[in-house]
């Protein structure tokens, strides 16, 4: 389906409000429905930044009630992590949304269409695609494989001393509390060390086919976030529209249903070797791009092409051989699990940093000139600023009477191939954990995915980030401790082993 929409909607992922102007390519949300008679699982991703605010719930409730034979708990749901999607989050004061549509906001006038009509139309229309996919269901078979890609870099930037202790250093702005780490830290300096994480440029697999071995589809699971166009004010699928476009061009129009891996810690942006990046572009697309800091749309969009021409070639060398043996028997088992994680415990020290932090955000006056859209920029900033004390304080409140927090974890397997959920930005240590611990030949991890209840995803950082900290890696940042990924860890694999038992 496609889910753009030409209102003028606000497009989350930033600390201010971006309202849309326009379409620079469709957002869309796909779902795949497998069974094997026995038990199903129902995959949907949707181009949008996280899963939020009921919409689960939502899809759920008119899912059953379009047709109550499907068993709603089933429905998979997953983010691209695009940070131009259309937005759906409350109309209200959301202190898990940066960039939701406060009312302690001034507009100045600036029209934006309200996001609880478009979430609930987001909702029907997905609930309608999932009944379709689930009517629609006949006999096929299924390949897999992997393949490489280089699509993620670390963003991280690790330091040989520790960057608070620097000049002129900011210790606790929204951003970033920065220590030996900044996210996307400058290369470029004389105390830069090394990359944080250990990239993954595995590209999962999974093709469909119909009884007569036609290629229908696939899934297409990268450990890294859909982010070049991230500054954009048109709505934008960013490079997961280049891989569909490139791999149709040579298959026609099959469906493609896109999963972000873990990449908590990755983007798809070089930090180092920018020069040389500048001129690739130049002599390979003509892009007049830039070399600096600072990322012109050219160059993004030179990035997202380069980015499809690596994985529509890993698809097609995969699908070359992955067809060899396409399953037309597998079983299919399908747990979901509701489980308590540790939260990330806010010192007395933390929350009175927040508590000053708030009363300064409160103090900053709102704008109003002849620039409307600036002034909503400027404003939005202010009270996104204000919400991430406002969540600090109030999360040192909850965990006087709870430390732990949910995730609904979804893990299953498709003959011999898995899936493992998760509702975080999740570092990628995590996953390597549970891929080289788990027993199925291959393991698809899914970040970002859907839960009920109004929460969504954060950034769930690794132990040695929490250690170096910088943005995502901060009180702001982790409403779950690091040893919540290891909690992550641990029941997903103890869930694979007792589905690998009885295939």
């Amino acid at each position: 389906r496609d889910i753009s929409t030409d209102k003028p909607i606000s497009i989350p992922g930033q600390f201010h409000i971006r309202v849309s102007q326009g379409v620079m390519d469709p957002v869309t949300s796909t779902a795949l429905v497998v069974s094997d008679g026995n038990d199903c699982v129902i995959f949907v991703c949707a181009d949008v930044v996280v899963m939020r605010c009921g919409l689960v719930d939502e899809v759920r409730e008119k899912t059953a009630k379009l047709c109550p034979e499907i068993p709603v708990r089933k429905i998979l749901m997953n983010a691209t992590h695009t940070h131009t999607g259309p937005g759906f989050y409350r109309d209200a004061t959301n202190l898990q949304a940066t960039s939701s549509l406060s009312d302690e906001i001034p507009r100045g006038g600036v029209e934006i269409y309200p996001s609880d009509l478009y979430r609930d139309w987001l909702s029907t229309t997905i609930a309608e695609m999932v009944v379709e996919a689930w009517n629609k269901k006949s006999e096929g078979g299924v390949a897999y494989g992997y393949g490489y890609a280089v699509v993620g870099h670390s963003r991280r930037a690790c330091y040989f001393d520790d960057t608070s202790l620097r000049a002129g250093a900011v210790h606790n702005s929204t951003h970033s509390v920065n220590g030996h780490a900044i996210m996307y830290g400058n290369t470029n300096d004389d105390n830069f060390s090394h990359y944080e994480t250990n990239v993954d440029h595995f590209v999962n697999l999974m093709y469909t086919f119909d009884k007569d071995n036609n290629l229908t589809g696939a899934i297409v699971n990268v450990p890294c976030p859909s982010q070049n166009s991230e500054n954009e004010s048109r709505l934008s699928a960013d490079y997961w529209h280049d891989v569909r476009e490139a791999i149709r061009a040579k298959h026609g129009n099959i469906f493609i249903l896109t999963q972000c891996a873990a990449g908590g810690d990755s983007s798809p942006r070089i930090l180092h070797y920018k020069a040389a990046q500048a001129r690739r572009f130049r002599l390979k697309y003509g892009a007049e791009v830039s070399a600096g800091q600072n990322r012109s749309t050219e160059t993004e969009l030179a990035a997202r092409k380069d980015i499809a021409e690596r994985v529509s070639q890993a698809f097609d060398e995969v699908l070359s051989w992955a067809k060899k043996d396409i399953r037309t028997e597998a079983k299919v088992a399908h747990q979901v699990t509701d489980m308590r994680i540790q939260k990330r415990i806010i010192s007395d020290e933390e929350c009175e940093m927040a508590r000053k932090g708030l009363a300064e955000a409160m103090a900053r006056e709102f704008v109003s000139t002849d620039n409307p859209m600036a002034d909503l920029k400027h404003n939005s900033v202010i009270v996104a600023g204000r919400n991430r004390y406002r969540n600090v304080i109030y999360r040192w409140e909850q965990q006087k009477t709870d430390k732990t927090m949910p995730m609904e974890l979804h893990v299953l397997n498709i003959g011999d191939i898995a899936f493992a959920s998760n509702r975080f930005e999740l570092y990628t240590d995590f996953q390597h954990r549970m891929q080289a611990r788990s027993p199925f030949e291959q393991t698809f991890i899914i970040q970002l995915a859907g839960q009920p209840g109004e929460e969504g995803g954060n950034y769930l950082c690794t132990e040695r980030a929490a250690l170096n900290r910088g943005y995502s890696a901060s009180v702001f940042c982790n409403i779950a401790s690091a040893a919540a990924g290891q909690e992550i860890v641990e029941e997903t694999v103890k869930q694979l082993k007792k589905l690998y038992q009885n295939i």
